[in-house]
């Protein structure tokens, strides 16, 4: 934990995962997912440091590189030396020491299903964030690496909790529901979470105590702007 004046620092997570599984469908991080957490969380003076499961170079879904899912932000990002370079040069998870950050946030995209999922490094930070109450913000399908989380006494941690996350209807409006490993949505209920939803595509944010939600990319945007609140 930082102290007195210290700037806040933040840790982006990625996957390193470019494929759903076998399928050869190219995949990554949802570049929006990425470019507006960035901007909004530096520019209000916090220190954003990105890693990711393998460290290294960030494989960016193609899709999300093109019209009409460009925003404003990845705009930006593709045209700042500083931040492709901070995405070429991730560090590894594992050798984070996660202990010096303030807030955690995970951009979605389908790779992390593949990796992060099963992190025994993302699933006992993420505990130890919940449990020392540092913010945890999460956005499509990043709540889905929440599905192994245990608190300490044992329980799932989404149990009770109120949470949102890329819905099903949104995985078969693009036809890719049957090339997932599961469902966000069924896996999280199925632990007791309340899960929530409202209208395909629009921005839905959702904070339970350190837990901070996003439906879907639309959400990048105000969840990025309630972690700079929560930590301000």
């Amino acid at each position: 934990m930082t102290t007195g004046n210290d700037q806040k620092r933040i840790l982006l997570v990625m996957s390193s995962v470019d494929e759903m599984g076998i399928s050869g469908k190219q995949t990554g991080t949802w570049f929006t997912e990425l470019a507006a957490p960035y901007y909004i969380l530096t520019e209000a003076g916090y220190e954003v440091v990105f890693a990711s499961h393998d460290g290294g170079n960030v494989p960016i879904d193609l899709l999300s590189m093109k019209a009409p899912y460009t925003t404003e932000y990845t705009e930006r990002f593709s045209n700042d030396p500083v931040a492709l370079y901070a995405a070429q040069k991730t560090r590894k998870l594992s050798n984070v020491d996660h202990d010096t950050f303030d807030a955690l946030f995970f951009p979605g995209g389908y790779g992390l299903l593949w990796d992060l999922v099963s992190s025994s490094h993302a699933i006992k930070m993420i505990r130890e964030f919940y449990e020392s109450e540092r913010p945890i913000a999460m956005v499509c399908h990043g709540p889905a690496i929440l599905r192994d989380v245990k608190k300490s006494d044992g329980e799932y941690l989404v149990k009770g909790l109120n949470l949102t996350g890329f819905k099903n209807d949104e995985d078969s409006e693009i036809e890719l529901l049957h090339h997932l490993l599961f469902s966000l949505e069924d896996e999280l209920k199925a632990r007791g979470a309340n899960y929530v939803s409202i209208t395909n595509w629009e921005p839905h944010v959702v904070e339970d105590g350190p837990l901070l939600t996003g439906q879907s990319p639309a959400s990048a945007v105000p969840l990025a702007q309630a972690l700079s609140k929560r930590l301000s």
